[in-house]
């Protein structure tokens, strides 16, 4: 068992008994260890993510890191949003869920090792497939120096700006955004390396 896990466990205030019966299905699989990564328990296979366990206000969910790779015979794996391309969760929103589920639970853990013992990986979304926003474009045409260190990021940081600034309705934010991230676009930082 892992220590920061126990400790999370311990300190679990409002999912408390749910998270410790799902911890108890997927502490039945003996191929993952248990690791505690995003600041919840999460559990891995050889190191690689397979299964977490975490909380929201109105439920508590299995997100299972390959989940789009799922077979989901029960249809009740869910994409959180259309932007997560990989993960899929499994929500609950109370004890009664997961006892009701739990062979399906455990059929599902079993399934998400086999994947990740196989080796199989998500095809993600190339940069290209993601739309550019006509201000981003525009910015980039007008200013080389700009649009050589937009290209020069890594794929993931590409996709992390251009998700970020689509968000935005109005053109005028998305201007603004750009602007705010001009000088950390230039010095070849992602959006979240400030």
């Amino acid at each position: 068992m892992n220590i920061q896990a126990e400790r999370f466990f311990d300190n679990a205030k409002k999912w408390k008994e749910a998270y410790l019966l799902l911890r108890e299905i997927i502490l039945e699989n003996e191929s993952l260890d248990e690791a505690f990564k995003w600041k919840h328990p999460c559990n891995v296979f050889k190191g690689s993510n397979v299964v977490l366990i975490h909380g929201f206000k109105d439920y508590c969910a299995l997100l299972f890191h390959k989940g789009a790779l799922m077979k989901d015979p029960h249809n009740i794996l869910i994409q959180q949003t259309e932007n997560v391309q990989a993960a899929r969760q499994i929500r609950f929103s109370n004890e009664g869920q997961i006892l009701q589920l739990k062979a399906a639970i455990t059929d599902y853990i079993q399934e998400a090792v086999a994947i990740e013992k196989s080796g199989k990986k998500v095809e993600m979304k190339k940069v290209s497939e993601y739309p550019m926003p006509e201000e981003l474009r525009k910015t980039l045409d007008e200013d080389k120096a700009f649009n050589k260190a937009f290209f020069s990021l890594t794929q993931g940081r590409q996709k992390s700006y251009l998700f970020y600034f689509n968000q935005a309705k109005q053109s005028a934010t998305r201007v603004s955004r750009i602007e705010k991230y001009y000088e950390l676009i230039l010095a070849g930082k992602g959006i979240d390396d400030q």
